[in-house]
């Protein structure tokens, strides 16, 4: 365990609860100087007793120890809200529709930032019936690749794993697509929205000045 409850979190907790020391201590078999302890650093709570700890106050026992609380202000979820978390260790790909503690060979993991995508990271969007096809623009070794590629709605989320020496390219269902993730084992997690007028057209071949740039560009990196 690389983390451990600290006496500030028991103390924000207890107090957001409006319990006095006395009361925690009583609900976990302890003395309320005990809890001063905790809460003023001069001890631990046993191992033994973390359970009890975050079933007194209504929360996961990850939770606790992060010192990270989960709220779901929206209940219902949404998957615009979508986090993804990438173990650096084994590559592991981990979706939440919100805030959440996770952990993956030991370390705890933050959601990834997404950047926009950019010059060394070019996507290209094109509709082919009822789908989204996309590309990238990179390269697929087994040092540097696309490990993959999801397409994200109000209420689902597409994504396929990529892997080295394969393509950067995917096909998903549109479904109210918005928004297109793709990750860079080197650079990180990036992101497109769908772009209105030029990506929901219902042929690649239209008179939108920027699609036909689009493809000059998409032409020249694939041609």
């Amino acid at each position: 365990m690389n983390q451990y409850i600290t006496g500030t979190a028991i103390k924000e907790l207890r107090e957001q609860r409006k319990m006095t020391q006395l009361e925690l201590a009583e609900v976990l078999g302890v003395s309320d100087k005990t809890v001063s302890k905790w809460e003023t650093a001069k001890g631990y709570p046993d191992i033994t007793l973390l359970e009890l700890i975050a079933d007194a106050f209504g929360i996961s026992l990850p939770e606790l120890i992060s010192g990270h609380q989960i709220k779901n202000v929206n209940v219902s979820a949404n998957m615009m809200r979508s986090k993804f978390y990438v173990c650096p260790v084994c590559g592991n790909v981990i979706h939440s529709m919100g805030e959440a503690v996770i952990h993956c060979h030991g370390i705890q993991l933050m959601p990834a930032d997404a950047e926009s995508s950019d010059e060394d990271h070019m996507i290209f969007i094109d509709r082919v019936e009822d789908e989204y096809f996309v590309r990238i623009d990179h390269d697929m070794t087994k040092s540097h690749h696309i490990s993959f590629i999801a397409a994200v709605s109000s209420d689902r989320c597409q994504m396929v794993k990529l892997y080295p020496e394969g393509n950067a390219e995917a096909r998903f269902k549109i479904n109210g697509v918005r928004k297109i993730y793709f990750y860079c084992n080197r650079d990180g997690l990036f992101s497109q929205d769908i772009v209105k007028g030029i990506d929901d057209k219902t042929s690649a071949y239209d008179d939108s000045s920027e699609r036909r740039e689009l493809e000059k560009a998409a032409d020249m990196l694939f041609g």
